[in-house]
């Protein structure tokens, strides 16, 4: 698949079916997160692949989301700030914030390229999951991903048009102006 194509075809999926995904694809979408780009090369997003099916349930009561009992595997991704936070500062918790997001990014479109499903979680309660990943308290639970196959095929949504989320060298100025041409 390339590129552009697992751009516009990654979705939320909320319906899985009852096929088991191989884990080994899992662990090839995680390993593509780690050429996400890092401040400093300091890699701070870990991936925890939890297959217990107790375990997928309690994830799901702490998210307030039923559909997630449904799958076979959950990635849950977390950060430790830390390291960052000793290297930048205050910037460092907002550097992890960035890298995990890229970081993600990486994973779904693999997700998308190997004809997985899933959905980004990001409400959730902390301190459930931590007890139950055995995650430590100065840890940052960044998002939640239930791993399986769309049930069927939705409807995609539009997305939002280009031209509401694109400005040209200041806030909310919509016009791209010609350049300043030197004349000789």
């Amino acid at each position: 698949m390339n590129l552009d194509r697992a751009i516009k075809e990654r979705h939320s999926v909320r319906k899985f079916n009852d096929k088991k995904p191989n884990w080994r694809q899992i662990i090839e979408c995680i390993d593509s997160a780690r050429y996400a780009p890092m401040a400093g090369n300091n890699y701070t997003p870990k991936f925890i692949i939890v297959s217990d099916e107790e375990k997928i349930k309690k994830i799901s009561e702490a998210s307030q989301q039923p559909f997630i009992a449904q799958v076979k595997y959950v990635v849950v991704v977390c950060s430790n700030t830390s390291r960052s936070a000793n290297a930048y500062g205050k910037r460092g918790k907002i550097f992890c914030r960035q890298q995990a997001g890229a970081a993600i990014e990486n994973f779904l479109l693999k997700i998308e390229e190997v004809g997985l499903s899933t959905c980004w979680i990001g409400y959730f309660i902390d301190e459930q999951i931590k007890r139950e990943l055995n995650i430590p308290n100065d840890i940052d639970i960044e998002a939640i991903f239930p791993i399986g196959y769309e049930y069927k095929k939705e409807k995609k949504r539009l997305k939002i048009d280009l031209d509401r989320i694109l400005y040209f060298n200041s806030y909310k100025n919509k016009k791209m102006k010609k350049p300043k041409t030197v004349e000789g």
